[in-house]
């Protein structure tokens, strides 16, 4: 089977999605799997790699990667923090894109906007190739904080209080809006982009100075922006799997070195520190772990997801805070930690999400999707 891997992308987590790439590959079982490096430039343009690629660590950035050429093919040569270096034999580009040939599945680890949100997802979709993870839908909710807690408080699933406002409001309003913040939630609380992952551009306001720091800082990275109640909580999170039926693994407690689990705590920083499982009552654990499936189904999510909560420490109250449909497949991050211990070894998770990934593909193309009048005035469904 030819599995295409998906990774780089024009998102602030582009170096992310290196490193989660290199695991996913490595993961792979060559015996049964032909693995297809695809990169995405940090400028957008697609670059085929060869099965021989490799990804080692880059010496010059903690946990960030290279890909390098394995000397066989025309393929990328590195790829950076300056993006994606095209070489070929001779120093020469390519006049024209090398043929990808057939692919059997797609493995996207494109992290952020431009691969997370659903626009890869869709290109997919109109090529009738199956791939790993969130469809359309559930990759737009799942990207789109905002709209993703409108999901969560319908279907009853608790969320913390928080205000919603768009960039452009911001210019012509901000000091209606910063009061309103201040009436309505208080400080502290955490000011995020709506669309982004990794904590990128997320800040917490302490006052009514950070608050317009924090406001400038995020509408670098969108045009919408939450505004949430900070809590003293701790912070609880679950992988799930699966597709209509899926299943919460155990759960993991993040203790931060920072003031919250920033960019610089989930990859840089060592003193961060993960625990597994997570110290919890039967009962909290329990409830978690239904909320995380819920939350899986609330959204249409399929494959893969990874669910974070809240767990008040004064209320012990239970909020869910956001899911993710691409977790980080780095060797530190907390999806394949937690499948690893719920007895799901890296390399098995990646083989039954390519399963998963070709079970709804095939259940897809069962469907009707064509509409023909009889002659005889009775309706004829096909799935032409």
């Amino acid at each position: 089977m030819r599995v295409g891997v998906i990774f780089g992308g024009r998102s602030v987590e582009h170096e992310v999605s290196l490193v989660s790439a290199r695991a996913i590959m490595q993961a792979l079982d060559k015996e049964r799997y032909e693995v297809v490096p695809i990169g995405i430039t940090r400028q957008g343009r697609w670059v085929l790699g060869d099965t021989h690629c490799a990804l080692p660590p880059d010496p010059s950035v903690r946990g960030l990667v290279r890909l390098q050429n394995g000397g066989r093919g025309a393929g990328p040569a590195s790829l950076d923090r300056a993006g994606l270096k095209i070489a070929l034999a001779g120093g020469r580009r390519a006049r024209r894109p090398s043929p990808l040939g057939r692919l059997d599945v797609i493995f996207p680890v494109v992290h952020g906007m431009g691969g997370e949100e659903g626009t890869l997802q869709g290109l997919l979709e109109l090529a009738d190739i199956p791939y790993v993870g969130a469809g359309v839908l559930g990759s737009a909710l799942g990207m789109d904080k905002a709209m993703m807690k409108v999901v969560f408080r319908d279907a009853g699933l608790p969320i913390v209080d928080h205000r919603v406002i768009r960039r452009r409001d911001l210019e012509s309003g901000r000091d209606r809006f910063v009061q309103a913040v201040e009436k309505g939630l208080g400080y502290p609380c955490f000011v995020k982009p709506a669309n982004g992952g990794s904590s990128v551009g997320v800040s917490k306001a302490k006052g009514r100075r950070q608050m317009l720091e924090a406001l400038d800082l995020a509408a670098r990275y969108d045009r919408k922006i939450i505004v949430e109640r900070a809590i003293d909580a701790r912070e609880i999170e679950c992988s799930v799997l699966g597709n209509d039926d899926p299943v919460a693994s155990v759960l993991g407690e993040i203790i931060p070195a920072n003031e919250f689990y920033d960019y610089r705590a989930k990859y840089i920083d060592e003193n961060s520190r993960l625990l597994i499982p997570a110290p919890l009552t039967e009962e909290q654990a329990s409830r978690i772990r239904d909320l995380a499936a819920r939350a899986f189904r609330a959204l249409d999510l399929c494959g893969m997801a990874r669910a974070d909560f809240f767990l008040d420490r004064t209320t012990e109250a239970i909020f869910i805070n956001e899911v993710n449909t691409i977790p980080g497949f780095t060797p530190i991050s907390m999806y394949p930690k937690l499948w690893e211990a719920s007895g799901l070894p890296f390399p098995a998770l990646v083989d039954r999400l390519i399963h998963l990934a070709v079970e709804r593909h095939a259940e897809k193309k069962s469907l009707i999707t064509t509409y023909r009048p009889a002659k005889n005035g009775r309706r004829a469904l096909t799935k032409d």
